[in-house]
């Protein structure tokens, strides 16, 4: 990134020492050159509802509810209980996360001192103007672009370029908005204001609606979709035979008509992937890990490549002392103590490099001494500090060409052999004195030297060997200096630290393409190019995780699949994540990816339920077009989706499970759920041909249907519950129990008839056939999913063809 240090050249008009008056104010509010508007905003209330609302798969329950309600039979509305259960967890969800980041930015925001009418003032950053004077000083932030008018200080310019070198700044400097004081205070004047700051031109980019990627909501949309087609023939054609072909009464076909789409419509699967995964969000808020989006817990659980910032993710953002080496005739203690002599003499200043010194004072327990006589404070300009301490002793502390010279920097290197490459390396001297502006006097006796770095995170280590052992290639961007990102990561443990390139070096879209695949750490990266590197990767089908916290990786948290910031961090950057960690606390990604591998193992084993029915039911519709009746009504659907489906989808999707996220999410449901819809289909046409042999009413058939779909039910629940637990069994009984109590004890409601001997010989006889013909399939299914064929191929067909729908969709606006 190249640094912007050049004086101002724009044309506004400069103002007085005293600020802008009242007036000047008014009239550059009035021409709408306020400070308005310079972040990204997380969704509004508004939008959230209305993403929840209005889908296709409320569109089609709403429907079917409407036509119910013609018929007055209100218990069969009882489906809609799932539609608004899933609308109030998915709305409750998001609008609590919204809040919470929206809380976390109310409680970042600083107030900013500004001169006006000759008055200092404290205002947001929001109702400053153009040309307003402002002051700043030590860890505060630049609140517009502005140029320096009077003082000398050093920038932290971290969360715009990743340089986490501080950056000295003068008289006629530009400071870019967002980076702040590291050293000094200033008086600047505002220059560009709104959307003409640099990095609110930056976050414009990034407020694209960002489309959530999850192949569950896209195996979800596909299925519904698959359904909605389908459920106009056939809901239509059963409606109409039943009513003008079978003698039927219009609420009958009606009933009828309804309880055919609701069942190939998955409400139950919707249902549990919406509560599925708040309950995990619920648990990753516990731990201070705030979710904005939901679907991102799958994303992240199936990430094969993690994006890494250095600031704030493997390093804390302060700097340590790592090394003291004694000059020849001195000792550490010696150094030790001219080192906190001089910082603890300026530490109402103290910047990072002079924290860490601090630091490393108490820590090897130095004692605080008298007063000093003087105080040299840091200046950009003379590269050093010092003191005169109270027994008549000067000190000074800075960088080696500065302090001694060419000659006794060469000294100091030798001395600094040893550091790391990343280092940054000060010399502590003793000095005869100093002059009126502080400069030393005299010639410099080197000390000792002392080397700075950045402080790793103590979990960094532990964190990326997780990833590591879990398959996951982890590359760290950043716009610091590749040594030294190479180092650091070096370091924390990423492998292949030492396979580093400067992305200044990186001239065409080409060569990025070709560094994303060969190497693992990038240094000089620009936002953009950040960007790049992520499309990079997933345009070669990687599935990729960015973490970030300043405005230069916002454009690249854009483009992840899945984004993680931190609270600390910029407001754009964590309005742009889906992931927010609100501790700063980086060490909870493993429990997050473990947290989305459970929810979402879990569910793929569950949803094999779900589409049973969604399967079955689309079948049964065609074959009842020409072989009436429709043997349910939506009550009855209710009964087999609470015991057969809902029940053991809940308690199996919430048990401990930390395997990998292998395949793809449709084909894997479609290899369980297929034999299951061909057995229990074979066992429906077996009891509608059979109802035409042998006199049965239609209650009966009814009942015969249900049981057979409850047996083969609980033979599915079986094979998936392998290896049986005691909670699996329980499961397996208690599925039983329901069952007979529903067709027993709550018979009426349900409208089951009782049981025939003739109908209790045709339920034995065709459940055992459906069950041996699904057993046939089902293992036959799974031998093929194990060599990637069959069911998968169809899945993944599937899969395609609603994505390229959904892309078609995008590109002609819809």
């Amino acid at each position: 990134m190249t640094r912007n240090t050049a004086p101002a050249t724009d044309d506004t008009p400069k103002t007085n020492a005293g600020g802008l008056s009242a007036a000047e104010v008014e009239e550059r509010v009035a021409a709408g050159k306020a400070n308005a508007n310079t972040d990204v905003k997380t969704k509004s209330v508004r939008q959230i509802l209305a993403e929840h609302a209005f889908t296709l798969f409320n569109a089609v329950n709403v429907a079917m509810a409407a036509l119910v309600a013609i018929s007055g039979q209100w218990r069969n509305l009882l489906f809609m209980g799932v539609v608004v259960c899933n609308l109030v967890i998915g709305v409750f969800q998001e609008i609590r996360a919204k809040r919470m980041v929206d809380k976390l930015s109310i409680l970042a925001e600083k107030r900013v001192r500004v001169l006006r009418d000759g008055q200092v003032a404290d205002l947001l950053p929001s109702e400053l103007v153009l040309d307003d004077c402002i002051l700043l000083a030590h860890g505060e932030q630049v609140p517009a672009d502005s140029v320096v008018l009077k003082g000398q200080v050093q920038m932290d310019e971290s969360l715009l370029t990743g340089e986490s070198r501080p950056v000295s700044k003068g008289a006629g400097d530009i400071l870019l908005s967002g980076s702040f004081v590291d050293s000094g205070d200033l008086l600047a004047r505002v220059t560009k204001v709104g959307q003409e700051g640099y990095a609110a031109r930056i976050n414009a980019e990034a407020k694209y609606v960002k489309p959530v990627r999850s192949q569950i909501l896209d195996s979800l949309n596909a299925i519904i979709r698959l359904g909605t087609y389908a459920l106009f023939p056939l809901g239509t054609g059963l409606f109409l035979r039943t009513l003008f072909m079978d003698g039927a009464t219009l609420n009958d076909a009606i009933l009828s008509a309804v309880a055919a789409v609701v069942g190939m419509i998955p409400q139950g699967l919707v249902l549990l992937t919406s509560s599925i995964l708040a309950i995990a969000t619920t648990r990753l808020a516990s731990r201070k890990v705030l979710v904005q989006q939901t679907y991102c817990v799958e994303t992240l659980a199936r990430v094969d490549t993690l994006c890494l910032d250095k600031t704030g993710t493997i390093t804390t953002g302060r700097m340590e002392v790592s090394h003291v080496e004694a000059a020849p005739g001195h000792s550490v203690a010696e150094v030790d103590k001219a080192l906190a002599a001089v910082v603890r003499a300026s530490e109402g200043d103290a910047n990072d490099t002079a924290q860490a010194l601090l630091a490393h004072a108490d820590e090897v327990g130095v004692e605080r001494g008298d007063a000093p006589r003087r105080v040299i404070p840091f200046t950009s300009r003379r590269k050093c500090s010092g003191c005169v301490t109270a027994d008549g002793r000067a000190l000074v502390l800075g960088a080696a060409r500065f302090v001694l010279g060419e000659r006794g920097a060469d000294q100091a290197a030798g001395l600094a052999a040893g550091f790391d490459p990343c280092e940054r390396v000060l010399v502590v001297c003793g000095v005869e004195g100093f002059d009126e502006e502080g400069v030393p006097q005299g010639g410099a006796s080197l000390l000792g030297v002392v080397g700075i770095r950045d402080e790793l995170r103590a979990t960094a280590p532990q964190t990326m060997r997780y990833f590591t052992e879990q398959g996951v290639d982890l590359r760290v961007i950043s716009g610091d200096d590749p040594a030294t990102v190479s180092a650091i990561s070096a370091r924390a443990g990423v492998p292949h630290a030492d396979d580093s390139v400067d992305a200044t070096t990186l001239g065409t879209e080409d060569d990025l393409v070709a560094a994303a695949r060969r190497y693992h750490v990038f240094g000089r990266v620009t936002p953009e190019q950040k960007r790049s590197l992520v499309r990079a990767l997933r345009a070669d089908g990687h599935v990729v995780a960015m973490t970030g916290d300043g405005v230069n990786d916002v454009l690249a948290l854009r483009e992840a699949d899945c984004s993680i910031s931190v609270a600390s961090g910029s407001a754009a950057a964590r309005n742009v994540s889906e992931i927010v960690l609100a501790d700063d606390d980086f060490s909870h990604m493993p429990e997050v990816v473990a947290e989305g591998r459970r929810s979402i193992n879990n569910l793929q084993r569950s949803a094999s339920l779900f589409l049973v029915k969604t399967v079955y039911t689309a079948l049964l519709a065609l074959i009842c077009i020409f072989f009436p009746p429709y043997p349910f009504i939506p009550i009855q659907m209710s009964l087999i989706s609470l015991a057969i489906i809902g029940l053991p989808s809940f308690v199996l999707a919430l048990e401990p499970n930390h395997d990998r996220v292998r395949g793809g999410f449709l084909g894997h449901v479609l290899v369980r759920s297929l034999p299951a819809s061909a057995g229990i289909t074979v066992a429906l046409a077996s009891a509608l041909v059979a109802e035409r042999v042998m006199p049965m009413t239609f209650g009966e058939t009814s009942t015969v249907c249900m049981l057979l779909v409850s047996i083969v039910g609980m033979r599915l629940i079986w094979r998936i519950s392998q290896p049986l637990t005691p909670l699996r069994t329980a499961l397996l009984m208690t599925v039983a129990a329901i069952v007979a109590v529903g067709c027993t004890v709550f018979g009426t409601f349900f409208k089951v008839a009782p049981l025939t001997p003739s109908m209790c010989v045709l339920v034995v006889v065709a459940g055992a056939l459906s069950c041996a013909l699904f057993d046939a399939l089902f293992n036959r299914s799974i031998a093929l999913a194990n060599n990637g064929g069959g069911i998968d191929r169809l899945a993944d067909r599937l899969e395609e063809t609603h994505v390229t729908h959904r892309s078609n969709a995008k590109h002609q606006g819809v």
